[in-house]
């Protein structure tokens, strides 16, 4: 028999070697691929978001159902391989990909379907974020999702998930009502908020680590099809009008309207004037989902500003409104990110931000503070998403293309986050962490949750069998 050595490495796993018969008998349990280096495919299933990652795994799995995953987590478990899940590889951490180990690539489950009558949509592990809205708004719907639509459901899901909707309807884990999961085991479970409830609960911010989900169900409200919404922009000469504008606005913000603060150099967009390529700029995102004589009134201050050097804030459909910003986050480049979140907007913050934020510009670098404060703040029922207190989040985005040399940007993202570290909760967003961040870091991603959340991983995942990701280990 005809042996084929694959070398298993890395977070603490021991070299495995595997015949190709056992991994040839794999291919036979399962309906979807099971691909290797160099099969039709693998370029693209090994493709993550960051370029900085580097991992590959030795197998790849495109499961076609929820027994495809148990079948492949079995597997795992039983030959001591890394096991990760990619669902649309945009974690900046990479913990999509398993070096050396066996990847669950889920971009064959993307199904979407809408019942518009219960306001409940059901989503597969590997749909992105644009399938989901594109399926609900057809029936004027939304559930919470981020901000790039590029964005895997299932990864910003399990770790919180914010974004325009956030203040008026908690963290997108808030709104999930149920879960097909395969767990550690090899077991298909469902869990919600009568079965499994103790599950259903880690599962609502704790990340991968208590199994891989095959199904999402998440509650839909009545959301467009059109909103107010867009980008406007100021020279950074006038930031400090500008932020402290921007701190005004969100004081007596209604939920409907949620806002962000971003520095960085122009783009050489179409719409920016080219005198103003290249320079810094200081501009306010928005997103306004009531009516358009509310947003008009509400977005009153922006008018006071005076005149903007591009203004893109109007009517648009809501689906416009969440892809708006794919463009600043293109697959292919390094991304080097720190924020933290914060209990309140300071006055004393603004200029601090304001400084390190020019410090971190580069051509495609930005900095941000967003507003969060609302819902997510009150949640009844709310799962292990940690830090519930936090009222904005700011960092800075360090990013540069592959073969520059990022030391710099690296080095002002870090000095930057420093220096505004005194004005934090103490806790940060665990989707945001890097690879470098350590046990700690998490830890403080779950304050208020983390030890609850030891003890279900030594319930659900003994072994630590799924450890690639911002891993929290079972309690000792």
């Amino acid at each position: 028999m005809s042996t084929r050595m694959f070398q298993v490495a890395g977070l603490g796993n021991e070299r495995v070697g595997l015949t190709s018969a056992r991994i040839e008998q794999l291919g036979t349990r399962l309906e979807g691929p099971l691909l290797a280096a160099g099969d039709e495919g693998w370029d693209e299933a090994v493709e993550v978001w960051n370029a900085m990652v580097t991992a590959r795994p030795t197998l790849v799995v495109q499961p076609v159902s929820a027994q495809d995953v148990a079948t492949a987590v079995r597997f795992a478990a039983d030959h001591g391989l890394l096991l990760s899940v990619k669902g649309g590889g945009h974690n900046i951490a990479g913990t999509a990909l398993a070096d050396g180990g066996l990847t669950l690539d889920m971009s064959r489950m993307r199904e979407v379907t809408v019942d518009p009558s219960a306001r409940l949509a059901h989503a597969g592990p590997g749909c992105l974020l644009r399938d989901v809205d594109r399926a609900t708004q057809r029936h004027g719907l939304a559930t919470v999702l981020g901000f790039v639509s590029e964005t895997g459901v299932a990864g910003l899901t399990l770790g919180g998930g914010f974004g325009y909707l956030t203040r008026r309807f908690g963290w997108t884990a808030d709104n999930l009502d149920e879960v097909e999961i395969v767990t550690a085991d090899g077991k298909v479970r469902t869990a919600s908020r009568t079965e499994n409830p103790d599950l259903f609960w880690a599962l609502r911010g704790g990340g991968g680590n208590f199994g891989v989900v095959t199904r999402f169900t998440f509650r839909l409200h009545e959301v467009g099809p059109v909103v107010t919404g867009g980008l406007a922009a100021w020279s950074a000469d006038r930031a400090d009008d500008v932020l402290a504008t921007y701190r005004e606005l969100t004081a007596s913000a209604p939920r409907t309207l949620t806002a962000a603060a971003v520095i960085q150099l122009a783009p050489p967009a179409p719409f920016i004037p080219d005198a103003w390529h290249g320079r810094p700029v200081v501009a306010l995102l928005v997103c306004h989902s009531g009516t358009v004589a509310e947003a008009e009134a509400d977005l009153a201050p922006l008018r006071a500003l005076g005149e903007p050097i591009f203004n893109l804030i109007g009517e648009k459909p809501y689906v416009a409104q969440q892809s708006m910003l794919d463009a600043m986050e293109p697959k292919g480049l390094n991304q080097y990110w720190k924020a933290e979140f914060l209990p309140g907007l300071p006055a004393e913050y603004l200029p601090v931000f304001r400084d390190a934020a020019l410090d971190v510009a580069s051509p495609l670098s930005y900095s941000v503070v967003f507003h969060l404060a609302g819902a997510l703040n009150e949640s009844a029922d709310g799962g292990a998403v940690g830090n519930r207190e936090a009222r904005f989040i700011s960092g800075f985005s360090g990013v540069w293309p592959p073969r520059a040399d990022g030391e710099g940007i690296v080095g002002a993202v870090r000095k930057g986050w420093e220096s505004i570290r005194p004005f934090s909760t103490g806790g940060n967003y665990v989707n945001f962490q890097l690879s470098e961040d350590d046990a700690d870091r998490t830890a403080d991603a779950y304050r208020g949750t983390y030890e609850r959340l030891q003890q279900l991983k030594t319930r659900y995942d003994p072994a630590n069998l799924l450890r690639v990701n911002r891993n929290i280990r079972p309690a000792r």
